[in-house]
């Protein structure tokens, strides 16, 4: 245990007055935003928080600041004054919640505890202040189960089943019909519960209590929930959780009172409108838990309007002054409004970019600040599937569109069977009556989650949206039985394994695989669907114009991996701005990979150049089709790159074939010289082996073929008025003088062709960069490059020392659990190693060559964070797979406008 250091000049507890919104780093988000809307004079129950760096402190050595225990008596004795009462003071107990608050919103991860101060001897002093000895019963129960659970790691099923228990004994549906006698007997099973599995009384000290829980509330910053969530979104682990104290007031004081959930804009759609859940005579936890069915908060305005009205102008305050949609959790008690939290709310990808782009009409944000407000994978959630409108299909019932998208899946009913039979390879719709925090790995693991219980605050369906996964919350008429593993609709049963198709935009359930079709954002990027048409689709409105801005002001070209004419038309419709990288090996397949034999078996020059000429007008043709495709712009055609045993047959099943035309006398000489040659041929790690321009160099005539097609490809373009801008890059090159060998023969064959065809050809000479070596000698390689392509794929397995193939099934799942990576290098590029090597390459290429043009065609050009670094570096472009394209321009405009300067 390290040891702890005292912190004298430190202050680790800040009053909600004395924070604000800029704070978030040490106060957290909500500690944040509490302060700020006191500092705003809107109604929040008087309180404290507990910095995050109180946490660290705490996590790092495994006790608190030493100062700590006397700045929260501080801060209490003047919460105490303030409220005219002590906590847990016998006659009229102070009440306070204990709630975590990280800087980034975490929902439902880490831990609260509510009703803090009440004991055997508290109870009595609630209830005759209240004037309501249920109530007091209620809270006490509430407590007691809270911190049972939180505090002492009980499980909470005990409680629940106990609950469950008593309402059945009285024969009601709700624990809201359980009177005080019944609540004063549960309290009693409570805390034997606590006695029994815990092996201590339920403590009756106030400030016991507190302390408790604030010391769980800094535990669950690593609880595995917490830890799984941190992974999923990408958030640090070093930044810890603040803790807020808050005077506690109630919602399930009886009818007049209640407690809700509010949206200044609809998360799922972004619609303007009044959105939430409200639920009578409850506390907070009931409405996110989604135990009780809640009612839409518009209710709310018959039911108590004078705290509706206040509410609806609150919301306005919150939305004007944060300049974005707000998230507020608010309590009414007897008739008054009590605001408890608000932050920046999250929401669906549809939503995001319809709320950027109305803040830019309603003039609350410019069109720079509309571009940060969307992200590259919210862009990729609006580009996948939607279920087909004229499908026949069978509907099993209806719920809360609660996270958009389309999912199918078999039915699973815990999160244990989603990721085992995830891990397999199946696609799993996890099924629940309501999910909880404990439910996060399997929700992961499901392509889109049903709850039977619950609204759109409920947590199912705010983590769905956090995540970007498809979700329909509270579909009451499906009765779904986790016990027996089922779910059933009148007549209706739907077994475990049975294949269900849920619809997050509709809320529809439906029974079997719908089919799926392009959504509208496809089919404008595939220039189907017009922006600007007069019934245009929202949506498609949006998008379409902060892709506009993107593109005006980005410094990264983008470019498209396209190997065909057809890949290369479709990346120009995404808007690609050329190729930068066409893997010539794809074009070798099929009927081609005879021919390729025949060159490998070649014995003689004759034979070899035989092989060859055959070889050259299909390759010929290939690059005409390309160049036409893609008339005007750059190519970037890579040379045959990976080893020659992948044109040969499996070695295995030619030895077995070979065997088997012996014991029949029935020799096969082809079939004798193809096993010789894959014998010869056969490498112990081929990746590593003779593949790249080792293939150029060893076989005589096969990067001369290649370049001769390309050039007399080019040379036919321009003779049919086109304008071919092809580029030639070497793979794998490890060495200058590999490079200048290939160079030399290149440049001698383009002449030859130039003076066969009259054309005057401008074809540019490069390599990939894929190797630590060419990294580090890039300064020497530029001497004999135009240009630089960061081969990333293959630089990162061979800076890591990976099989991407390998790895990534055997132990990259460890590792990602364990927190050695936090998200997989081949995925988003590793900056302090693979980016490193990038950083030095591209300042050492450009000393020697400053107009060397860069890019990278990894599948890292089409990651979002990726894109970032790359902007970062210098790089002139980036190349992906042509669906992500859109992603890649929108993030590179994203990169722009967050650089020093920003966009102009």
């Amino acid at each position: 245990m390290s040891e702890i250091k005292d912190h004298p000049d430190q202050k680790f507890v800040y009053d909600f007055t004395e924070g604000n919104r800029d704070l978030k780093d040490l106060l957290g988000g909500k500690g944040a935003n509490l302060a700020e809307m006191t500092n705003l004079g809107l109604p929040v129950p008087p309180g404290f928080t507990i910095t995050t760096e109180a946490c660290r402190v705490y996590l790092d050595s495994g006790e608190e600041p030493t100062a700590l225990r006397d700045e929260v008596s501080a801060h209490l004795d003047a919460l105490e004054r303030h409220m005219g009462k002590k906590l847990g003071q016998t006659d009229d107990p102070l009440l306070v919640s204990v709630r975590s608050g990280a800087k980034f919103s975490m929902p439902g991860m880490m831990d609260t505890v509510l009703n803090i101060g009440l004991s055997d001897d508290s109870v009595a002093g609630l209830a005759r202040q209240a004037g309501d000895e249920r109530f007091a019963w209620d809270s006490y129960r509430r407590l007691i189960q809270m911190f049972g659970k939180t505090v002492l790691g009980i499980d909470g099923d005990l409680f629940e089943e106990a609950l469950e228990e008593a309402k059945t004994a009285k024969k009601v549906a709700v624990d809201t019909d359980l009177d005080a006698a019944d609540l004063q007997k549960l309290v009693k099973q409570f805390k034997k519960i606590v006695k029994n599995h815990a092996g201590r009384d339920f403590p009756q000290d106030a400030r016991e209590q507190m302390d408790l829980a604030v010391t769980a509330v800094f535990d669950s910053w690593n609880g595995d929930r917490a830890k799984l969530y941190r992974r999923q979104e990408r958030i640090p682990g070093d930044l810890g959780t603040a803790v807020n104290i808050c005077s506690m007031v109630f919602g399930n004081l009886g009818p007049d009172s209640g407690t809700g959930v509010a949206f200044t804009r609809d998360p799922a759609s972004g619609q303007q409108g009044v959105y939430g859940d409200y639920l009578q005579n409850a506390q907070g936890e009931d409405v996110v838990a989604g135990i009780r069915n809640t009612v839409p908060l518009a209710e709310l305005e018959k039911i108590d309007k004078a705290s509706y009205d206040q509410l609806m102008q609150i919301m306005e305050t919150l939305e004007n002054h944060y300049r974005d949609l707000c998230d507020i959790e608010f309590t009414i008690e007897r008739g008054r409004l009590w605001m408890l939290q608000t932050r920046v709310g999250k929401r669906t990808a549809g939503a995001a970019f319809r709320i950027a782009t109305q803040l830019v009409d309603q003039g609350l944000i410019d069109e720079a600040e509309a571009l940060q407000r969307v992200t590259g994978a919210q862009l990729a959630q609006l580009m996948f599937p939607r279920f087909d409108e004229e499908a026949e299909v069978e509907l099993l019932g209806r719920g809360i569109a609660a996270s958009p998208g389309a999912a199918v899946g078999k039915a699973v009913f815990d999160s244990y069977t989603a990721i085992k039979w995830s891990r397999s390879g199946e696609k799993v719709i996890l099924i629940r009556r309501e999910t909880n925090p404990d439910d996060l790995d399997g929700m992961i693991a499901a392509e889109g989650i049903l709850t039977s219980r619950g609204g759109k605050t409920s947590h199912a369906a705010v983590v769905a949206r956090g995540m970007g996964k498809t979700c329909v919350c509270g579909a009451e008429e499906l009765e779904v039985d986790t016990k027996r593993r089922r779910l059933s609709v009148g007549t209706t049963v739907v077994e475990e394994g049975d294949v269900v198709s849920i619809d997050g935009s509709t809320g529809k359930v439906y029974l079997g695989e719908v089919p799926v079709v392009p959504p509208p954002v496809v089919e404008y990027f595939e220039g189907r669907m017009h922006a600007g048409a007069d019934d245009a689709d929202e949506l498609v409105a949006a998008v379409h114009r902060i892709m506009a801005y993107a593109d005006r002001v980005r410094r990264l070209r983008v470019r498209a991996n396209a190997d065909n004419a057809e890949d290369a038309l479709r990346a120009r419709r995404f808007g690609a701005q050329g190729i930068g990288l066409c893997r010539t090996e794809h074009m070798f397949l099929g009927e081609r990979r005879e021919m390729v034999e025949k060159l490998i078996l070649a014995d003689t020059d004759a034979e070899r150049t035989a092989a060859l000429d055959q070889l050259l007008p299909l390759q010929r043709q290939d690059f005409i089709e390309l160049f036409e495709a893609m008339d005007g712009l750059p190519v970037t055609v890579r040379l045959l790159d990976p080893p020659l045993h992948e044109f040969l047959p499996d070695i295995t099943e030619l030895s077995v074939r070979v065997a088997l035309a012996e014991s029949r006398e029935d020799h096969n000489e082809n079939d004798l010289r193809l096993l010789q040659a894959v014998h010869r041929l056969h490498e112990q790690n081929p990746m590593l082996g003779l593949r790249g321009v080792r293939l150029g160099l060893v076989i005589p005539g096969l990067f001369g073929m290649q370049v001769r097609a390309i050039a007399e490809a080019a040379a036919a373009r321009k003779d049919a008025k086109g304008d071919p801008r092809a580029e030639i890059m070497i793979p794998l090159v490890g060495t200058v003088q590999e490079l200048e060998i290939v160079r030399d023969e290149a440049e001698q064959v383009i002449a030859e062709v130039e003076a066969a065809t009259g054309a005057r050809l401008k074809l540019a000479l490069g390599t990939m960069i894929e190797l630590p070596r060419a990294a580090l000698t890039a300064g020497q390689i530029a001497e004999a490059a135009e240009f630089f392509s960061f081969g990333t794929n293959d630089l990162t397995q061979t800076v890591w020392g990976f099989s991407r193939d390998d790895v990534e099934a055997s132990f990259f799942t460890a590792y990602l659990e364990k927190g050695i990576f936090g998200v997989s290098p081949f995925e988003t590029i590793d900056k302090d190693g693979v980016g490193a090597l990038v950083r030095s390459a591209v300042a050492a290429g450009r000393a020697t060559r400053p107009g060397l043009k860069l890019g990278v065609c990894g599948e890292h050009g089409g990651d979002p964070e990726s894109v970032h670094f790359f902007h970062e570096v210098g790089l002139d472009y980036v190349s992906c797979s042509p669906f992500r394209i859109p992603v890649a321009r929108l993030e590179a405009g994203r990169a722009a406008a967050q650089a020093p300067g920003g966009a102009q």
